[in-house]
């Protein structure tokens, strides 16, 4: 038995949560709905302008591992966080949720641990402004052995792709843990980085043995309509995960499809959305249910944490799966 049921690797951010108004999001030029990278100035300017403030441990796949570690699979996450009070915060944070967190934070240097402005519109939308600070220099030696090497199921963050090291540390780490009989998947992450990605990501694809995506990432992916860029998808994939904000999700894995339907809710805030999706999906996957069970339970995942503020679930995750009666 591996040490680790899931291993994520990713940006270690701590999202800074604010309600705003439309209006705000004009007058500070943020584009609604969004990820955009920023720089450390602009970071400053936009924390500084943030009211009622909430913070919580996020980073995407950093949700994910939260997820899944709120279902019960022993999960670790590697990434990167500044010995400051954000980076003991992150930290602490995951060791509270029972998952583990290998690399100590780093001392000295000028890089703050990352952090995300998440500015959360009336309607649920989320805006995110993220500043990577330390998560930037995530290389192969922050990859240990034991620990991707340690995964049954490995899940990464296609952010990582913005830096030649992170790009390297992905590598490492999907080659540590296939090597040594695991699985390693990865999320497209945005439309945005699909695109600044395209050829690397296309290549995943076909190397990988998972991909989770939204109708826009995997449009943009194939550079085509959602439905030609599935088709395509599932003769290059594994398996092939699609979330539609909403309508039903499909699910692909060679001559297998599953098209899962899901229950409208207005939310409440929408961020993390899609990385509870993940962490709903791959808890299916690591337990050996069926790819409508898996998509099922993602949905669940997804509505509950879109139910609150903040990117991790606040209800027992696997109680919920009881009530649907998916486990």
């Amino acid at each position: 038995m591996k040490k680790y049921q899931a291993v994520g690797i990713g940006n270690a951010i701590v999202d800074v949560l604010s309600p705003v108004d439309d209006s705000f999001l004009e007058l500070m030029g943020i584009e609604k709905g969004i990820m955009q990278l920023v720089e450390r100035k602009r970071g400053e300017l936009l924390y500084a302008a943030m009211k009622e403030r909430t913070q919580a441990p996020g980073g995407s796949v950093g949700n994910t591992i939260a997820g899944l570690g709120n279902l019960g699979l022993r999960t670790a996450f590697i990434g990167r966080v500044h010995d400051d009070a954000l980076g003991r915060f992150f930290e602490r944070a995951l060791n509270e949720s029972g998952t583990d967190f290998p690399n100590p934070p780093v001392p000295g240097g000028e890089l703050p641990t990352s952090r995300s402005m998440i500015f959360v519109s009336p309607d649920g939308e989320r805006s995110m402004n993220t500043y990577l600070g330390i998560s930037s220099e995530l290389g192969p030696e922050d990859v240990a052995d034991d620990v991707a090497g340690q995964a049954e199921i490995l899940f990464l963050e296609g952010y990582l792709y913005d830096k030649d090291k992170g790009k390297q540390a992905f590598e490492r780490a999907a080659r540590l843990c296939r090597q040594n009989g695991g699985k390693a998947g990865i999320a497209l992450s945005d439309p945005f980085c699909v695109d600044r990605h395209r050829d690397d990501f296309r290549r995943l694809v076909k190397e990988l043995d998972y991909v989770i995506g939204n109708e826009h990432e995997w449009a943009s992916l194939y550079q085509t309509d959602l439905s030609s860029a599935l088709e395509q998808a599932a003769q290059d994939a594994g398996l092939v995960v699609c979330t539609r904000s909403g309508h039903d999700v499909i699910v692909v894995r060679g001559d297998e499809q599953a098209v899962v339907p899901v229950k409208r809710v207005v939310p409440v805030d929408a961020t993390g959305a899609g990385d509870l999706f993940a962490a709903g999906f791959i808890y299916g996957m690591a337990t050996g249910q069926s790819l409508e069970t898996s998509g099922r339970m993602g949905c669940v995942a997804a509505a509950e944490v879109i139910s609150h503020f903040g990117a991790r679930p606040e209800a027992d995750l696997k109680d919920l799966f009881h009530k649907n009666g998916l486990i």
